[in-house]
């Protein structure tokens, strides 16, 4: 996959199958999208082509109404882009300024000149151009002068419920890990570094390693405990994390750690990426330090119970 910021060097392709979104998560609902214009590529010789905006349009035009955290950061999205099969990953720079383009103009600058749209293929209820003032049915209405196909995919449903990246966000608020990897298709997954903490988990049988998310607006799930799974240097291990402000140390800032089982070694300034399986409790001071180990040990317990049914 190619990686274009803007436009400046991207050059049309044979056959562009087109979408734009920002895809935060790449969900279920996305994926649709994403093997759609696969398909229709493949029937066509073409390539697939998406467009995305960074920053996520909401931090750029509502920076102080939202605390927006984003499921994924950049580099995860690319990531699963590419096991999607998109060919061409165009990042559009997203700025006050942009934000004033009309639909119009976004498509004929970009869609019709720039990419050179073969198919425009999009999801549902998707919009585009100032205040979102573009839609499918415009599109419709206009086609015959834009001299590219459209297709609309229609909406996602699991089980009568629309997926959207705001819903699996509002889980993952809540513990909910099951409905979040449901909708996702996947494991949520926090990608960081390895730092130094204070080693009390280890005067208690329990030792952790501190993970930092360098991203500040990617979502970190609700403050508790978690049974996990982490991929170390490409070996998989079992674990229990813990999110919180470790209230029976009067801990004064949020962290994340995690336990690895069955593992020994030195994991400092290594990467790592967890992904989440199940919400275990929500996070609790306890009287001691033993009521601490007691609660950890049950913890354990139930993970690898639930790690070993997966």
């Amino acid at each position: 996959m190619k990686i274009f910021e803007g436009l400046a060097n991207f050059v049309p392709v044979k056959n562009a199958v087109v979408t734009s979104g920002t895809f935060d998560g790449v969900h279920l609902g996305h994926q649709k999208i994403l093997k759609r214009i696969r398909d229709i590529a493949d029937q066509f010789n073409g390539e697939t082509v998406l467009i995305t905006f960074w920053p996520h349009p909401r931090l750029v035009l509502f920076p102080h109404e939202h605390n927006l955290r984003l499921l994924s950061t950049f580099e995860e999205k690319a990531k699963l882009l590419r096991e999607y099969g998109i060919d061409h990953l165009v990042t559009l720079p997203f700025t006050k300024e942009f934000s004033e383009m009309s639909s119009e103009d976004f498509i004929q600058k970009i869609l019709v000149e720039k990419i050179q749209t073969k198919k425009l293929v999009i999801g549902y209820d998707h919009r585009f151009g100032k205040n979102r003032e573009g839609s499918f049915e415009y599109l419709k209405e206009n086609i015959q002068k834009y001299h590219f196909e459209l297709e609309e995919i229609p909406r996602e449903d699991i089980d009568h419920v629309g997926i959207s990246s705001s819903k699996i966000r509002r889980a993952l608020e809540i513990g909910n890990i099951e409905i979040a990897n449901e909708y996702l298709g996947r494991d949520y997954e926090l990608n960081g570094i390895i730092i130094k903490g204070q080693q009390l988990g280890r005067s208690i049988g329990f030792p952790t390693a501190n993970i930092y998310i360098p991203n500040d607006y990617k979502l970190v799930p609700c403050d508790g405990a978690y049974a996990v799974k982490v991929s170390v240097e490409g070996a998989i291990y079992k674990g229990m994390l813990n999110i919180g402000m470790r209230p029976t140390v009067d801990g004064t800032s949020r962290s994340i750690e995690v336990n690895l089982f069955d593992f020994n070694g030195d994991l400092y300034d290594l990467r790592v990426c967890v992904y989440f399986k199940a919400y275990l409790r929500p996070e609790v001071k306890f009287s001691n330090l033993e009521s601490l180990k007691a609660q950890l040990e049950n913890d354990r317990i139930k993970a690898i119970e639930i790690l070993s049914q997966q």
